[in-house]
C-alpha cells in the first residue's frame, strides 16, 4: 500500500494490526464516561467526603487520569507493551500489517478472533487506500461505534 505525503501523519490513527485507534474505547468512550462519573460524584460530594473510604484517593487520582489521558496509540507508546504484532511489523518494516506479504498471519488471525471487523476492514483499506479508509472510519466513529461493542474478549495472539 503506497502512502501519500500525509500518510505517515495519518498512520498515527492506525494500529499496526489495522485497527483504527479512534474506535477504541480507551480513546472515544472511556474518557467521556470517566468525566461523566467524576462530574456526578463531584455533585454528590465524593471529592470532599469520599476520602473517608480506603483506597479512594488512588481511585480518584486514577479516575482523573482516565478523564485526561487517552491512549496515544501503539505508534506513540500506547497499547499493550507486550504486543507481538507491533514488534513484528516494526521488524518487517511494514506500516500496516495488511501490506505484509504474510498477511493475514497467525497473529492477525488471533486478534481477529476478538475484533471481528479487523480483517474485512484491512481488506477494505487495501482496496480503497488509506485516505478514503480513514474518512470512513472517522464517519463510523461519529455514529458512536466503538470496538468494545462487538469485541470478543477471549482471544489469544500467537507468539513467535
Amino acid at each position: 500500500m503506497k502512502l501519500k505525503n500525509n500518510g505517515r501523519q495519518q498512520l498515527k490513527q492506525v494500529a499496526y494490526c489495522g485497527l483504527y485507534c479512534n474506535l477504541c474505547s480507551a480513546r472515544n468512550r472511556i474518557p467521556k464516561q470517566a468525566k461523566a462519573l467524576k462530574a456526578t460524584m463531584h455533585i454528590e460530594g465524593w471529592d470532599y467526603w469520599g476520602k473517608e473510604f480506603a483506597g479512594f484517593k488512588e481511585f480518584w487520582d486514577f479516575l482523573g487520569k482516565l478523564c485526561k489521558e487517552a491512549c496515544p496509540g501503539c505508534r506513540q507508546g500506547g497499547g499493550p507493551p507486550f504486543c507481538g504484532i507491533r514488534k513484528c511489523a516494526q521488524k518487517r518494516k511494514v506500516d500496516v500489517c495488511v501490506s505484509c506479504p504474510d498477511w493475514p498471519c497467525k497473529r492477525i488471525k488471533g486478534i481477529a478472533q476478538g475484533y471481528p471487523t479487523l480483517i474485512p476492514d484491512a481488506e477494505r483499506m487495501r482496496r480503497i487506500g488509506l485516505d478514503k479508509w480513514l474518512k470512513e472510519q472517522a464517519k463510523r466513529m461519529r455514529t458512536g461505534f466503538c470496538y468494545c461493542d462487538i469485541r470478543w474478549p477471549n482471544y489469544t495472539i500467537a507468539k513467535d
